[in-house]
């Protein structure tokens, strides 16, 4: 098996992406689990800055 360092994302879906933000955050927050609302905050805050956007926008493109 070949090991990864880092996985990229540019094939995941919009709808795809946006299911695996939601169940971080549904996740983190029913189970109190502050790991996965980090990952999901740091997530959107990355990929936000990629798209030179904010993050509230970011999410709403993911939701169109």
């Amino acid at each position: 098996m070949q090991e990864f360092e880092k996985i990229s994302i540019a094939e995941i879906p919009k709808k795809d992406m946006l299911l695996i933000l939601e169940a971080l955050q549904y996740t983190g927050e029913n189970k109190n689990l502050e790991e996965y609302l980090s990952l999901k905050n740091s997530i959107v805050s990355e990929l936000s800055e990629l798209a030179d956007s904010s993050e509230e926008e970011f999410i709403d493109y993911l939701k169109k």
